[in-house]
């Protein structure tokens, strides 16, 4: 069924001044590994996860989930077993040229964050789910649908003025186990979320240019390809 689209009144000039004060407020977007303890309020968390929640996603079969942990010893928990497996990432997994690539950002097998931080976000994403009957319905573009999702949820907690930090885990599978999730759930990365602490220092990192990222098409031809069979 479909339903008439409530379009909300455009216009060239707010919409260029509406793009620009957000490309000066994201520039400033920052992540960081060291978290103040100053209390949030779970509200503002929620409303964020809500926001995620109207990203597009194949089918509109909305294949995400998200949990937001504040007790401390489920925190020490993931720390624990997240510690685990960092520890054999840089020490066995990790071929020198990420390790290599990773020196700039000063990371290592300690993930304090994980404590620190007022809240923790694991997202899960579905390739299926199964009815009451036994029945699976598949989740089409499952992994690029909880992308969306998470990069709506970073960017509604940097408005709110949150410090946002991604966490990928080498090894993630310990994130279902240790939080009981379905069987049909994946860990996707997990955010720690908070007020950067006073003292908190981050990389000189730099961003690509609009130029380097940006491609505008005005006349193309198709290039020719051979394929090898």
């Amino acid at each position: 069924m479909l339903e008439k689209l409530t379009q909300q009144e455009f216009s060239n000039a707010t919409a260029r001044t509406i793009v620009r004060s957000l490309l000066s407020v994201f520039r400033k977007r920052r992540s960081t590994r060291h978290f103040d303890q100053a209390p949030i309020d779970i509200e503002i968390i929620k409303m964020a996860v809500a926001i995620a929640g109207t990203a597009p996603s194949g089918a509109n079969k909305q294949p995400w989930s998200f949990a937001i942990i504040q007790e401390q010893e489920l925190k020490s928990a993931i720390r624990q077993k997240a510690e685990e497996e960092e520890s054999l990432f840089y020490a066995e997994r990790a071929p020198q040229k990420w390790l290599r690539d990773l020196e700039p950002l000063h990371t290592d097998a300690t993930k304090e964050f994980l404590t620190e931080a007022s809240y923790l976000i694991p997202i899960f994403y579905a390739t299926f789910d199964v009815d009451a009957q036994g029945a699976k319905s598949t989740h089409y573009y499952a992994k690029e649908s909880v992308g969306i999702a998470t990069g709506l949820l970073i960017a509604a907690l940097h408005l709110a003025g949150l410090s946002v930090l991604t966490y990928t885990p080498s090894n993630r599978r310990f994130m279902t186990r240790l939080l009981n999730r379905q069987e049909n759930e994946n860990a996707f990365l997990v955010l720690a979320v908070g007020l950067p602490h006073p003292e908190a220092r981050v990389p000189q990192l730099s961003k690509k240019t609009l130029s380097d990222i940006l491609t505008i098409y005005k006349n193309v031809s198709e290039r020719n390809s051979t394929i090898e069979t």
